[in-house]
């Protein structure tokens, strides 16, 4: 759906986000505005042109650079206002002048500047986060916590219970489960020789599903069989 959306003219995404948009239930709008990542006045105005053909100017399709400039690009000084409010509440790597970090969220940036007299967006400080090379930090696992002297030993440990028990006359059992699903009438990978087709769902919301099925299964090991 992003592929075909970015593929088409302005009008005609605008068209496309209205279709999509009226097929779902109360919400849509605001989840295909938030999947397209456009406004939802824009859906608004889709839906508007496809109930109001007529009323359309087909051949308007603003040039490119056209429509409203950035907060950015029309605000004076906007970027020195913002790094003069997160001055005070930043901190960095004594060793490496790069590295900076700030306790201010979107929201408090935000007030701050309306403070010093720029209203902006959220997605404004945003922007302005990343100009400044700013971005949201992640925990990545990426360090190894070592070896263990003890690590041989334990599997060797291991692998004595397993005969030890396999040897006994008690049964080992093993039970996994899978991945959940939606029943009803939703979409399923696969496919199935048919003499008919099988219409289902457009979109596999949990709503319109029956129920939730948990697949799990018990493993006798010894006898092989589940």
């Amino acid at each position: 759906m992003k592929d075909t959306y970015i593929s088409l003219s302005e009008k005609e995404r605008r068209k496309y986000a209205a279709v999509e948009a009226i097929k779902l239930p109360h919400g849509g709008i605001t989840y295909i505005a938030g999947l397209f990542r456009c406004g939802r006045k824009t859906v608004h105005i889709g839906i508007k042109e496809l109930n109001d053909p007529e009323n359309t100017d087909k051949n308007r399709i603003r040039r490119v650079g056209g429509g409203r400039k950035s907060a950015i690009d029309t605000i004076r000084n906007i970027n020195a206002v913002f790094l003069e409010v997160i001055e005070n509440h930043t901190a960095g790597d004594p060793m490496d002048s790069n590295i900076k970090q700030t306790n201010l969220s979107q929201r408090l940036i935000a007030e701050k500047m309306k403070e010093k007299g720029i209203e902006i967006s959220a997605a404004v400080i945003k922007k302005l986060l990343k100009i400044n090379n700013f971005k949201k930090r992640k925990a990545l696992k990426n360090k190894a916590t070592g070896s263990n002297n003890n690590r041989d030993k334990q599997f060797r440990r291991i692998d004595e219970l397993k005969t030890e028990y396999l040897e006994s006359d008690n049964p080992i059992l093993g039970i996994d489960t899978k991945k959940k699903e939606f029943s009803g009438n939703l979409y399923r990978e696969g496919k199935l020789y048919h003499t008919e087709s099988v219409e289902v769902y457009d979109h596999d919301f949990p709503h319109p599903a029956d129920g939730v099925i948990i697949p799990y299964t018990i493993y006798d090991l010894k006898n092989n069989e589940a």
